[in-house]
């Protein structure tokens, strides 16, 4: 059962993934770290929110926690959707369209419950220092620091700071 502080958690995620996904050139970043690496993408935007949003600086212990808290879903369930909407994607038919959209739906729903679940996999501490440079360890973390799309990654992170 996800307790209410779970869920005010849980939510404040989803908006701030929400809101950081939409920066320009985020998104095929991301999903070429996902596509590509194998990436996590929630452990990834998991990672940056609790370093800007909860001051919380990962280690290693925490990665693995949301890796694990993570895994069985996105294996089970948002791959497999996400598979389905991808081969559903050529199909020339208005109905089998309506239908990929419908399967788009669902992936997104399966995407926010495993935000749920990150949300309570670590507890956060909140350390003193600037949060984007926070942020930005925690993201060297998951990816290390050699990536084009890490560096994409952290750009909009600054940006993304600059506005909020």
């Amino acid at each position: 059962m996800t307790s209410k502080k779970q869920g005010g958690e849980g939510e404040a995620f989803w908006r701030f993934s929400l809101a950081f996904y939409a920066r320009p050139g985020l998104a095929p970043a991301l999903i070429a770290l996902q596509d590509r690496d194998g990436r996590d993408v929630n452990v990834i935007l998991y990672a940056l929110w609790l370093g800007l949003a909860r001051g919380h600086a990962m280690g290693a212990g925490d990665l693995a926690a949301a890796e694990a808290a993570s895994a069985p879903l996105r294996e089970a369930v948002v791959s497999e959707l996400r598979g389905l909407r991808r081969r559903l994607r050529a199909d020339p038919d208005p109905a089998i369209q309506t239908l990929r959209r419908r399967v788009q739906a669902l992936e997104i729903a399966a995407e926010r419950l495993v935000q749920d679940r990150l949300a309570g996999a670590v507890r956060p501490r909140e350390a003193p220092g600037d949060r984007v440079a926070i942020a930005i360890a925690n993201l060297d973390l998951c990816l290390g620091t050699d990536s084009t799309e890490a560096e994409t990654v952290r750009e909009a992170l600054r940006g993304f700071s600059r506005r909020a």
